[in-house]
């Protein structure tokens, strides 16, 4: 079959099909999985690719993943080619240095050889709960180097011709401390990566092995054109920015990110060039990572319909200087560079677009994937137990609508944990998860509120790891919106006495101490004096924003008894003040 006997309905058919199969994997990972991250959060992505290891279809879980999926299957091909890869295989590897994420995310791959060939391969990545190293969770906020953050997975086959390799199973589970979680977790996956197989079995019964190749490609091909042609659209240029991390973990020293984007014809560059060195701390960012955020970025703003496929990246290039912050040497330590550096780095890509296309491009969001991971000893079995969970905060306002609340933005969009769940599965209390109010950036149209999340430690000490930014360096806003309220790292003491910690934290907290994280609000889009004031007592009766701020930022005074705007006295006030 050549290229000419592609037609544009099957084309399309084929497309939806290989996404069809990529989120039924997802949904099969969901029923089976153990561990709260994955069955309740939805930490996780799972995947179609070519024999070449193209991605060909990505369920829509997790954008940070973008990146990570193509150049973990593309390393596994080099350490075991078609010829070393028989029928029931599986390779299991966490690896950062191969699969370009943090040890937690753990990657199963699956060849499917139909009729002696191999036709396609999937792959899933689901972050643990647990991969040892020197903190529960293993996300320490204080790690130097990659042997500190937990047991480092080689490429290697956990299943041979079909047949489980049980002594490499054991020898991952006896480094880790919720041993039962995990056990559970790798069947998920290795069931989310049969299902796969079944689906497309049956397509390759439908229409042949040789038909789903030639689509395979003609998916690419059709990606790789529709992006370029977006991306003509761009106004050409060379467009410049910059921004910061508060810290390593280690020190309180900004670093700094900055990225050169170059919109020319029809390809994109993203040149990280004057980026700062890697640091000591465990904010180094991968390439792999690097790559998933600048596509994250593009797409989002060129195409964001687009489906994930490796031909859609084709026509951006990136630049990542070795040994800096967004492409670090071996050992560097990487733990909780997805959580906030991946998200600085989406942060720059969009703020140089915004120079481009401001109309396409929302002020900046929370600015972090706010982790909260407490482990120990749970003190009536026994036995080990991880809470590990990451917060939403607030999105960036666009130029013509408000930031959504408390959500997870840019490069991650898992669920939260329901109160009940944390309760029942761990020795904690939660005291309080709410919107945080008058954290948001004032604006036209307003950035979204940050979160709150409060929790007590229940008859055990606990180690706890904290990692988020935006406390100091506010998220910004565009035209004229104002920055929000940034992040928060508390401890409350039996007594009620408050102490407030580093945002990026791991030590051990007591019995009956609360620990509690507010997350940073979302940029805010034009002048606040331009707000409708309908829109600001909505936002005062929501409970969203206080009589003083509505004065203070919006220019609008709100009587509290009608619960009405004075109009003549907020047109004094905004005619008075000039943004």
């Amino acid at each position: 079959m050549t290229k000419e006997d592609v037609d544009p309905i099957t084309l399309e058919v084929m497309r939806n099909a290989f996404q069809s199969i990529a989120e039924e994997m997802g949904a099969a990972l969901i029923r089976t999985a153990l561990s709260t991250n994955i069955k309740d959060r939805g930490d996780f992505s799972t995947a179609v690719y070519s024999p070449k290891g193209d991605l060909i279809a990505q369920a829509e879980h997790i954008p940070l993943h973008l990146g990570l999926m193509p150049s973990v299957v593309k390393s596994v091909l080099k350490k075991f080619p078609v010829k070393k890869l028989k029928q029931g295989d599986a390779v299991v590897t966490n690896d950062p240095y191969v699969s370009g994420s943090h040890l937690p995310d753990v990657s199963i791959i699956t060849p499917l050889f139909y009729k002696g060939k191999l036709t396609a391969i999937l792959a899933n990545l689901a972050h643990h709960i647990d991969v040892g190293g020197i903190t529960p969770c293993s996300m320490p906020a204080n790690s130097t180097e990659i042997f500190q953050e937990g047991i480092r997975i080689p490429p290697v086959k956990i299943k041979n011709k079909g047949k489980m390799n049980y002594d490499i199973l054991e020898l991952i589970i006896n480094n880790v401390r919720t041993k039962e979680e995990c056990y559970g977790d790798f069947f998920a996956q290795l069931a989310a990566n049969s299902v796969g197989e079944k689906r497309l079995i049956e397509l390759a019964d439908k229409y042949s092995p040789e038909k789903l190749l030639l689509y395979m490609d003609a998916i690419n091909g059709y990606a790789e054109k529709r992006m370029a042609a977006n991306i003509e659209k761009l106004p050409e240029g060379n467009y410049f920015f910059k921004d910061y991390l508060e810290g390593d973990g280690i020190t309180d020293k900004l670093i700094k990110i900055q990225a050169e984007v170059s919109v020319k014809k029809n390809s994109v560059t993203v040149d990280f060039t004057g980026t700062e060195p890697q640091v000591k701390g465990s904010v180094n960012c991968t390439r792999p990572v690097t790559l998933a955020c600048v596509y994250f970025a593009v797409k989002s703003v060129v195409d964001p319909t687009l489906p994930s496929s490796t031909g859609a990246y084709e026509p951006i290039k990136v630049i990542t200087p070795a040994g800096s912050l967004v492409n670090p040497l071996f050992p560097a330590a990487v733990a909780n560079a997805n959580i906030n550096t991946a998200q600085r780095v989406a942060d720059v890509v969009l703020g140089a677009l915004s120079i481009a296309v401001p109309e396409k491009v929302p002020a900046a969001s929370a600015g972090s994937m706010n982790n909260f991971t407490i482990g120990g000893i749970h003190p009536d079995t026994g036995d080990y137990y991880s809470y590990v969970e990451t917060y939403g905060g607030g999105q960036g306002a666009m130029f013509n609508l408000d930031g959504m609340d408390g959500v997870h933005t840019n490069m991650t969009n898992t669920g939260n944990a329901p109160v009940e769940v944390i309760e029942t599965s761990y020795p904690l209390r939660v005291e309080k998860y709410s919107l945080v109010k008058d954290s948001e950036g004032p604006g036209k149209f307003r950035g979204g509120l940050g979160l709150c999340r409060e929790i007590t430690v229940l008859g055990h000490e606990a180690k706890v790891s904290l990692s988020s930014e935006r406390e100091k360096i506010k998220p910004w806003g565009l035209a004229g919106g104002k920055s929000p309220k940034g992040s928060e790292c508390t401890v409350i003491l039996p007594c009620g006495k408050e102490k407030q910690l580093p945002i990026k934290f791991t030590g051990s907290i007591i019995s009956e101490n609360r620990i509690r994280l507010q997350t940073a609000g979302g940029g805010g889009n034009g002048n606040p004096f331009e707000r409708e004031a309908s829109r600001v007592l909505n936002d005062f009766k929501q409970g969203f924003i206080s009589i003083q701020r509505a004065k203070k930022e919006y220019g609008a005074v709100i009587d509290p008894d009608s619960l009405t705007v004075d109009k003549e006295k907020t047109d004094n006030i905004r005619r008075k003040i000039t943004y």
